[in-house]
């Protein structure tokens, strides 16, 4: 009798949650490389549920109200869980458990109350199924997940990575591995497939699209070196296969997850949107992780406006020259300000074109982001504020433990970029409204 596994996306847990292209590609990545093995795969995604759908395929999650964890009860927001209700999914549950194996991923490191509510529903119903968490979370924070998720393996990595350091009992596996320790025997029957074949959604409102793995960039406050080491691109030839073939299924909106989406361009990017004019393809494609502007030329800015780029977010984090060094040095003000004119030059507008700039920063004062924000209405751009959240192993993070602002052991619901600034960067709270707010009214005008 072939095997049988489920993968799980677990809810959001968080102070407010929209759906901007959100799928959980780690996990659909693993689905795909299951296929390869006679075995029955089953999928639930507490996320893929909307209650009011916008354009390009995004939209707001079904919201509850639900208690606060301890550690944040000073925050005067409410907390909630996006997505299924939780009868939906113990419906969804009890008709696929028992299973051989579950298989949960986690996103971002603060949301790890879904995950365990996740983790503890299914050993409710199933206490002898195996539970394999990956993803961001258990990689960052291996040692939290592993006493503290319910998990009986926590994969840390990619799954591209082998081995993987998933830890039981002092052993590390990839994911073949972690399986024959359970006791279950894979017979290869067929190549992978991508997950998008594997009939995983009943319909594709958009789709997340990766053209690149990592990132050669080192920036302070990142952790994409951290969770793919080195940095790796995929031929523009396989990747237009690939939106073919989703174009072909009926999906008219794209989202790039890529982290260096615009590095090696004329031989990476330049030649991917050049293959999607050609093609004749009419989507709409969305950039909604940020851009490195030192790479978009007058071509770059024609090719993305003909090929249908739509929206653009750009990274700029700061005007500080002295931070741009200090924090990565992927960008100068005067390179942003070129790259900008370029985009506005092919038609792109305030609308589609937004602009990453950082609060929160160790040692940032809320002065150095009123300059961004004046900058940037300079161009015609839209701001996007961004509310720092710092990382484990990252540079930042040393610079916070160092100072002994937080510690090695801080709860990772601390730090929530939606609190985060607000406990500990010192800002005074009506201050950061008062800029939120020349934000928001800038943002509104036409």
């Amino acid at each position: 009798m072939k095997p049988k596994f489920l993968l799980i996306n677990p809810w959001v847990y968080d102070f407010s949650a929209v759906n901007m292209w959100a799928r959980p590609l780690g996990l659909l990545r693993v689905a795909g490389y299951l296929s390869q093995y006679d075995a029955d795969l089953y999928f639930i995604d507490c996320t893929d549920v909307l209650t009011k759908k916008r354009k390009y395929g995004t939209g707001k999650y079904p919201r509850q109200i639900v208690e606060k964890p301890d550690i944040l009860k000073s925050v005067p927001r409410h907390y909630a869980r996006y997505g299924l209700t939780p009868e939906a999914f113990n419906e969804k549950l009890k008709s696929l458990l028992p299973c051989d194996a579950v298989f949960v991923t986690s996103i971002m490191t603060y949301w790890y109350p879904g995950v365990q509510k996740v983790i503890e529903l299914v050993k409710t119903i199933s206490p002898q199924t195996p539970v394999i968490l990956g993803g961001i979370y258990a990689t960052l924070y291996h040692g939290h997940a592993d006493e503290h998720s319910g998990a009986d393996f926590v994969y840390s990595g990619h799954i591209d990575k082998t081995p993987c350091n998933a830890e039981s009992e002092g052993g590390a596996f990839d994911i073949a591995g972690i399986i024959d320790r359970i006791g279950i025997k894979l017979n290869t029957v067929r190549d992978s497939l991508p997950y998008y074949k594997l009939g995983l959604y009943e319909d594709h409102p958009f789709a997340p699209l990766m053209t690149s793995s990592g990132c050669p960039y080192n920036c302070t406050y990142c952790a994409s070196h951290l969770l793919f080491d080195g940095f790796i691109q995929r031929d523009p030839d396989d990747i237009l296969t690939g939106i073919t073939e989703l174009y072909s299924m009926g999906v008219r909106d794209f989202a790039f997850y890529d982290d260096a989406l615009l590095v090696n361009a004329d031989t990476h990017i330049k030649i991917l949107l050049k293959g999607i004019i050609r093609s004749g393809i009419k989507a709409s494609f969305h950039c909604p992780n940020g851009l490195h502007a030192r790479f978009i030329d007058d071509e770059l800015a024609s090719l993305m406006k003909h090929a249908g780029f739509t929206t653009l977010r750009l990274s700029l984090e700061t005007v500080n020259s002295n931070r741009q060094a200090r924090t990565g040095g992927k960008v100068s003000t005067d390179i942003f300000r070129w790259a900008g004119e370029n985009l506005k030059r092919h038609g792109f507008t305030k609308e589609q074109v937004g602009v990453y700039l950082m609060y929160g920063l160790p040692g940032q004062e809320l002065g150095e982001v009123r300059d961004g924000v004046e900058f940037i209405k300079g161009l015609g751009l839209r701001i996007n504020l961004t509310e720092f959240s710092p990382l484990p192993a990252t540079s930042c993070w040393d610079e916070l433990t160092t100072s002994g602002i937080i510690t090695d052991e801080t709860d990772p619901l601390l730090t929530n970029n939606s609190v985060f600034s607000l406990l500990f960067s010192g800002y005074d709270a009506a201050v950061l409204e008062e800029l939120k707010l020349n934000v928001k009214e800038y943002n509104n005008l036409w």
